[in-house]
């Protein structure tokens, strides 16, 4: 007879009915799912700041501290919801414990994303019998719903991969299975709570928009020319971990010059100025599937590729520029409360001076060597992840036939436009980017070289130069 489950964990993403299934747990005695415990940016719930006794500072430090305490409740049946982008730190933990149920919660991809954009727009997560839904429609946007469904894919095949390899199965359900009362009660019952004659849906939240597609995306026919360039296998079987699509080929830039020429962006490098550069030279494509991308390579034979490396302390100040101006509030003031990096209120951060701007930049760089290694709960973002390992995600689809340096962009890609059959390239247009002197402090490049050591390594980036 299989020994019942001691504890467990909800695979989920935003809208796809983890809210309901907690709320249907948690109405049974001796059961508690302590909502999203590893969300980077709240203990469990919204605006909580403590879990079971565990602040954000203790689960920041170790987050095995709340796993353990968590889990530390005889006689009863504990878990949480944990999505993508949690704390990674704690999913080998989580895998491995053969004692842990895993319950896999999935829903159509597409109405999880239009789900969450309503409630982003709207601020109602959660919906009563006695709230009124707020009347809403959203914009579908393209390379926004393809990242989401890349880094979605990109999870579950990990959870599926672990599970075999640990010899271990989960419990399927798909949205519509929980307002099922019978899946309801075999779940409880896998779970080895027996002694439950019927389990019952939670009642007290209610469908938040019950309407078709149409009616709640106001661009729904370019929405519907943009999937038909995705392959329909691949979202009808993300729930069976269909092969995931390559990283960031959404971003690849491809211009109709010479045989063709394609950039493979690096987050955080001069995009924007080689975009503009390409758009002299010919028509410009971009926002790639896989399938997009193959074709228009077979289309043409002779083209060349390039992505450009950008020095590691110039990329990380283009990152916390990008924090001051255009980073989310809520990541600023998890930067704040948790990362150790004293970013005075948004409404002061226009009126720094340069040294207050570097004194903060030095304790950004502190808190990227401990993101890098995994020692924080925020997943690495692409804005300040290392190039190399940016480099490899693009070798799972292409391999760039360059890869330059910044400061060297003129020379080399003059090499490479020529290769391509592109025999006035305009680089004269170019307009060329080096690090900033005032950043060439001794202890900046020596704490950018701690947090990427790794690109130091790989690429052969110098201390005292921008290359």
């Amino acid at each position: 007879m299989t020994r019942p489950f001691r504890r467990f964990v909800i695979f989920a993403e935003m809208r796809t009915g983890s809210n309901l299934l907690e709320a249907t747990l948690n109405a049974l005695r001796g059961v508690t799912c302590f909502g999203e415990a590893f969300n980077p940016y709240m203990m469990g719930w919204p605006d909580k700041d403590e879990l079971q006794g565990i602040t954000r500072q203790q689960r920041e430090a170790d987050p095995m501290v709340l796993l353990d305490r968590l889990f530390d409740r005889p006689d009863h049946l504990p878990g949480f919801r944990y999505f993508h982008d949690h704390d990674p730190r704690v999913f080998d933990a989580i895998m491995q414990d053969t004692g842990c149920a895993k319950i896999v919660l999935t829903r159509n991809p597409l109405d999880s994303y239009v789900s969450t954009r309503l409630a982003r727009e709207t601020n109602q997560w959660k919906l009563n019998e006695t709230e009124t839904p707020i009347p809403a429609a959203t914009r579908y946007d393209g390379p926004e719903f393809r990242d989401m469904l890349a880094a979605v894919e990109r999870f579950q095949r990990r959870v599926m991969h672990r599970l075999q390899v640990t010899g271990q199965t989960a419990f399927w359900l798909g949205y519509d299975d929980l307002r099922d009362a019978e899946v309801m009660t075999g779940l409880v019952h896998w779970l080895g709570r027996t002694d439950i004659a019927r389990v019952e849906p939670a009642s007290d939240q209610v469908p938040q928009n019950p309407r078709e597609l149409a009616e709640k995306v106001t661009n729904f026919d370019e929405m519907q020319q943009d999937l038909h360039r995705l392959d329909p296998f691949m979202l009808r079987r993300i729930p069976n971990f269909e092969p995931r699509r390559g990283p960031s080929v959404p971003s690849f830039q491809a211009v109709e010059a010479g045989r063709g020429l394609i950039h493979m962006p690096v987050r955080g490098g001069p995009a924007g100025a080689l975009r503009s550069w390409m758009e002299g030279l010919g028509p410009v494509s971009g926002d790639f599937t896989q399938t997009s991308l193959r074709q228009w390579k077979r289309a043409h034979p002779g083209h060349r590729s390039f992505a450009v490396l950008r020095h590691p302390l110039h990329r990380a100040w283009t990152a916390f520029r990008q924090l001051l101006s255009d980073g989310q509030p809520e990541l600023r003031q998890l930067m704040r409360t948790v990362h150790r990096v004293a970013l005075p209120p948004d409404e002061a951060l226009a009126g720094l001076t340069r040294q207050e701007q570097i004194a903060l930049f030095a304790s950004f760089l502190a808190f990227l060597k401990r993101n890098l290694n995994g020692q924080t709960t925020l997943p690495t973002p692409a804005a300040w992840a290392s190039q190399s390992e940016i480099i490899a995600g693009f070798t799972r689809v292409a391999t760039p036939d360059m890869l330059i340096r910044e400061e060297r962009l003129a020379e080399d890609l003059s090499v490479l436009c020529r290769a391509a059959g592109i025999a006035d390239p305009g680089l004269d247009r170019l307009p060329a980017s080096q690090m900033p002197d005032f950043l060439r402090e001794p202890a900046l490049l020596q704490a950018a070289r701690q947090a990427y050591l790794r690109d130091y390594i790989a690429f052969g980036f110098e201390d005292g130069s921008a290359a």
